[in-house]
């Protein structure tokens, strides 16, 4: 049988795959050449098929109106490994930092990823349970399995699975949509001042070996108060695995990035984080309170706590389960201010299929 054949897919542009097809499409062995072989004008939707397999590169998606689809999330998986504080070059002391670690990075408007698997693999269990004067303990242990740059829009991850440890999601970009599939990590595994709307997404948060109380934090917006919209999760399921304690992991916390601006460098008072959780499940492992503080840095150089209720826009809606306390620390949505938060609000006229 052929490949034509056996697929009843829409017809793709291009294939990967680790062995040869019978298929008169183009054929590449990585996902990042067929990504940079996308003719620049090309029309309508871009689709690039990739088989099975384990896939041990780092890829930028930079052309607009692509989508990448895999076989089966579970057999076809982008894979690599970086962190924040790895050393770009032995001969410098520069490092990667966070906004460079990512497997996946989308960079262009109008990109669907569906049914695979991406992963950041660096170990961050192992180096945990290093001791301080271990010298292959590392710092800046930030690992990103997928970013959205601020220039990208119309993101749409569609039964994707994103694995992580801490920042697995850094979203930077407008307006994203990711419907099913699992998000999971455990430090801000969700994070930064973009767009999205999750619909039916496991959150699944991680074991940490070292630590007491709270651990774990599934959310650290740093949304702009110009901007209506930051992380909507609607009917999904706050998950953990095996280990993770009970009334350890919090739904968020603020983040007020370091930003440089004419009086000086320090957090910035104009990112007021946005998490909203819209008929979700949590087990019980989150924590009675729900939100908690994060520290940033002040004009004098010195340290400042935010509040989770007076510096960042948080807020529930109908959670439910064992861990869905109700309680003055944990606000409320009522039914007439929940309508402001519909998924059509949050994409703004964009309606992915």
């Amino acid at each position: 049988m052929s490949y034509a054949e056996a697929t009843q897919q829409p017809k793709a542009n291009a294939l990967v795959s680790q062995v040869t097809l019978d298929s008169p499409l183009p054929q590449y062995t990585r996902v990042a050449d067929a990504i940079n072989a996308i003719p620049a004008q090309h029309s309508g939707t871009w689709v690039i098929e990739v088989q099975p397999g384990i896939y041990q590169e780092s890829i930028i998606i930079q052309t607009p109106n692509v989508h990448v689809r895999g076989v089966d999330k579970k057999t076809t998986k982008f894979v690599f490994s970086r962190y924040a504080g790895q050393v770009i070059h032995p001969d410098t002391d520069e490092v990667f930092g966070t906004g460079r670690t990512a497997t996946v990075e989308i960079t262009a408007s109008n990109v669907h990823l569906s049914n695979l698997s991406i992963l950041n693999s660096f170990d961050y269990p192992a180096n945990e349970i290093r001791s301080q004067e271990d010298p292959n303990r590392v710092s800046g242990t930030q690992a990103v399995a997928l970013k959205t740059a601020v220039t990208a829009d119309k993101t749409f991850l569609d039964n994707i699975e994103l694995w992580g440890y801490q920042d697995t999601l850094y979203l930077k970009g407008n307006r994203a949509y990711i419907k099913g599939g699992l998000v999971a990590g455990h430090i801000d595994f969700i994070f930064g001042g973009g767009t999205a709307f999750f619909d039916s997404v496991d959150i699944v948060s991680r074991k940490r070996n070292t630590g007491n109380g709270i651990t774990g934090y599934i959310t650290a917006p740093s949304t702009l108060n110009t901007r209506p919209f930051g992380f909507v999760f609607s009917n999904c399921n706050l998950a953990r695995e095996a280990g993770v304690p009970n009334q350890s992991v919090a739904l968020g916390r603020p983040w007020h990035p370091t930003t440089t601006f004419s009086d000086g460098r320090y957090a910035s008072p104009y990112a007021i984080g946005h998490s909203l959780f819209i008929n979700t499940y949590m087990d019980t492992h989150i924590s009675l309170e729900g939100w908690t503080s994060m520290t940033g840095k002040t004009k004098n150089g010195g340290i400042k706590y935010f509040n989770p209720l007076t510096d960042a826009r948080f807020a529930e809606f109908k959670s439910h389960g064992p861990g869905a306390f109700q309680n003055e620390a944990r606000p409320t949505l009522s039914d007439v201010e929940m309508l402001f938060y519909s998924k059509a609000s949050v994409l703004q006229g964009w309606h992915p299929m």
